[in-house]
């Protein structure tokens, strides 16, 4: 188990560039499966989860070559599986995402019950009801699921009963191979998964209503190679809004594609955080101080996350801390996960003024004088968070776990330490 220590307490400033956003990169790799040509994708972060759905891949007879700068050549030429080991998919949630590609071109597929991070329960059945609307026959154990499509997929009309992005994404795949015509409702329509549906057409599928929670699919009898590029991660780039606002720091955050980042602007001026839009960069001038904005009436403002376009669940984290450094009070409503709040107890042991009301419900009033603690990430985003929290508070922070906040950043405690931070990784020993 890896740990960070970090020391607290410095301003930060110069430029980070944004990594790639993995939300986009694993059922990118996923739609390789698609075709037996190959495909390059570029701007792949370098991080845990990535390597586990690499590793996936190879198991089920994919050939794949990592160059330099996040290029990453995969070619599917045979499929060698269509069940992929269940230790490797247990590594990560988004291994379910193999299953539309599979079922589309393999015929069948067997998955085990898919792993990720424990922020409350995350079901399948959407994805399930989805596919076997387009003819899968599925058989559902207690520990793994059995696919198979004997006569092949047939495009149909299904309406999601869940926004799920990753029901949508397997869906989506699997019906660009499926005979005729597919209509997807009430799809999500996160940047990754415009990212996903710009690289499918590359690869020649007909896809209309991109960014829409309506997606119409007119299937092909097979797809072809391509070249597409993974978007930045905007969940990356909240991040590293709050931490500058939190730190009284200037930074230049490049590659943001600030048009992801609308609702993040609205949600982020109720804790007085600014920051500028500047060609496809963010600009985060320095705050001296952060003042909640109250609501019409004197009302406590409220953040809460929701489907795209609305606020992100990966960012309630994130928003959590940065309202401890708030003069004033604010309520953080996750209403997604009943178990994504269940962190806050670290950032209380460190100083902050948090009353957890339920699951989803905290109030956080600031600001607070954070110190440095041990403590241990839970999942990707509470780990993040808490790294910013460390830089913020006096003091040494140590970290456990870091493992868990590299399956998201890339190279996290590098690119912080170019930018001023007091980051030191500690490798733990093996017996």
């Amino acid at each position: 188990m890896n740990s960070l220590l970090i020391e607290g307490g410095h301003r930060l400033a110069g430029e980070i560039t944004v990594a790639g956003n993995k939300n986009a990169a694993l059922p990118m790799l996923a739609a390789v499966l698609l075709t037996d040509e190959q495909v390059t994708l570029t701007h792949v972060p370098e991080i845990r989860d990535v390597a586990a759905m690499q590793a996936a891949l190879a198991d089920l007879g994919t050939q794949i070559e990592k160059g330099e700068n996040g290029v990453v050549r995969c070619r599917a030429a045979n499929l060698s599986s269509t069940a992929p080991a269940p230790a490797l998919c247990q590594q990560l949630r988004a291994s379910f995402v193999l299953a539309g590609p599979l079922l589309a071109r393999g015929g069948s597929a067997e998955l085990p019950s898919p792993g990720g991070d424990k922020i409350g329960r995350r079901p399948v059945d959407t994805h399930i009801e989805a596919l076997r609307l387009l003819g899968a026959e599925i058989e559902v154990r207690p520990d793994r699921y059995l696919m198979r499509a004997p006569k092949g997929l047939t495009g149909t009309d299904i309406f999601l009963t869940e926004m799920s992005v990753m029901a949508t994404e397997n869906a989506l795949m699997a019906a660009t191979l499926a005979k005729g015509h597919t209509v997807l409702r009430n799809a999500a329509s996160e940047p990754h998964v415009q990212d996903l549906c710009h690289m499918l057409v590359s690869m020649g599928a007909e896809i209309e209503g991109i960014g829409t929670n309506t997606l119409h699919i007119e299937g092909k009898q097979r797809l072809k190679g391509c070249t597409a590029a993974v978007g930045p991660d905007y969940l990356e780039v909240g991040s590293f809004i709050a931490l500058a606002a939190m730190t009284g720091s200037e930074l230049w955050i490049r590659g943001a594609r600030p048009a992801d980042h609308r609702v993040t602007a609205a949600a982020y001026a109720k804790l007085g955080v600014r920051f500028e839009p500047r060609g496809d960069d963010i600009f985060v001038p320095r705050h001296e101080s952060l003042v909640v904005e109250a609501g019409l009436h004197g009302a406590i403002p409220k953040i809460h996350d929701a489907p795209w376009p609305g606020f992100p669940a990966d960012l309630t984290s994130i928003a959590l801390v940065l309202a401890t450094q708030a003069h004033g009070t604010s309520l953080i409503h996750e209403w997604m996960y009943e178990s994504r709040l269940y962190w806050v107890d670290r950032l209380i042991a460190m100083g902050a003024h948090v009353t957890v009301c339920d699951p989803h419900r905290a109030i956080v009033i600031g600001p607070a004088k954070l110190y440095g603690q041990t403590v241990s990430s839970p999942d990707i985003r509470a780990g993040m968070a808490l790294v910013i929290a460390a830089l913020v508070a006096e003091g040494n922070t140590v970290i456990h776990n870091a493992q868990q906040i590299d399956r998201g950043y890339e190279r996290i405690e590098e690119r912080l330490c170019a930018l001023g931070a007091k980051i030191e990784r500690i490798e733990a020993r093996r017996t």
